[in-house]
């Protein structure tokens, strides 16, 4: 436990003190001050576009951030050669990826707060000065950011299982992004299949799609977007299911993750 809390913390000072990481995140807060113009191209749901841009640039720098994070902790480590150093002393591998990964979902979700903050005083903002119809909700605005943290917590994870497989920065990052996309639309072409339009297609590909849908993280089930934006109700089921979802795929991810870095060959 000792080994671990000293990774974790030394992997968030590191995060901290990252010049491309403040850069990052001073930008994305700029991001936000044009979200109040930018609303104002839809003359009739200006309040409604606002919640959407400002999810939306949520998504974008929670992705950009994980995806930077989760695909350099272990290749930076590995290329500064101060891999072979950490694992020399007594600590174990598995608290080197533990310690490493929940040092990221602690700088994802402060941030995911952080963001979360400066959205809700910009759309309070634009919903003061143009009212809308539509009631405004806070707990499905902030339901759907916090599910944005847990699926980038997800992501995270996927990074960091192949990190603990390469030896590059560019494999983890590229093969994270496409996990990433396609995890996002499978859930649209596993629909696609199960219609009748998919019934056109031969028995092989129906399997074949079906057997990578339930293979790939399926990020749908943590999009509440359009609850936020239309106060929607939010169903208790849907929730638990994406709750149950997160634990089970993420522990599933970090055992693998673990598995392969421990029997993983360093120079």
């Amino acid at each position: 436990m000792k080994n671990f809390r000293v990774i974790l913390q030394a992997t968030l000072k590191s995060f901290i003190r990252d010049r491309l990481l403040q850069l990052l995140l001073v930008c994305a807060l700029c991001i936000f001050l044009i979200v109040p113009a930018l609303s104002l191209f839809s003359m009739r749901q200006v309040q409604e576009l606002s919640v959407t841009l400002s999810l939306s640039a949520i998504s974008i720098i929670l992705l950009t951030l994980t995806v930077i994070l989760g695909s350099s902790s272990v290749w930076r480590d590995l290329d500064r050669r101060y891999l072979a150093s950490i694992l020399g002393l007594p600590v174990s591998r598995t608290s080197y990826i533990l310690g490493k990964f929940t040092g990221i979902v602690i700088f994802i979700l402060l941030g995911c707060l952080l963001l979360g903050l400066v959205a809700t005083a910009v759309i309070a903002l634009v919903s003061a000065q143009y009212p809308s119809d539509v009631p405004l909700s806070w707990p499905q605005i902030w339901i759907a950011i916090l599910s944005d943290g847990l699926k980038y917590v997800l992501v995270a994870a996927v990074a960091m299982l192949f990190s603990s497989l390469s030896t590059s920065f560019y494999f983890p990052f590229i093969a994270t992004l496409v996990i990433y996309f396609c995890g996002s639309a499978s859930q649209e072409v596993y629909e696609y299949i199960t219609s009748d339009y998919g019934k056109t297609l031969s028995a092989v590909t129906r399997s074949a799609i079906n057997s990578i849908y339930y293979c790939i993280p399926n990020f749908a089930a943590f999009d509440f977007k359009v609850h936020a934006v239309y106060a929607l109700t939010l169903q208790l089921p849907g929730l638990l299911f994406a709750g149950t979802y997160f634990i089970l795929y993420t522990s599933i991810i970090l055992m693998i993750a673990v598995w392969a870095f421990n029997r993983r060959e360093l120079a």
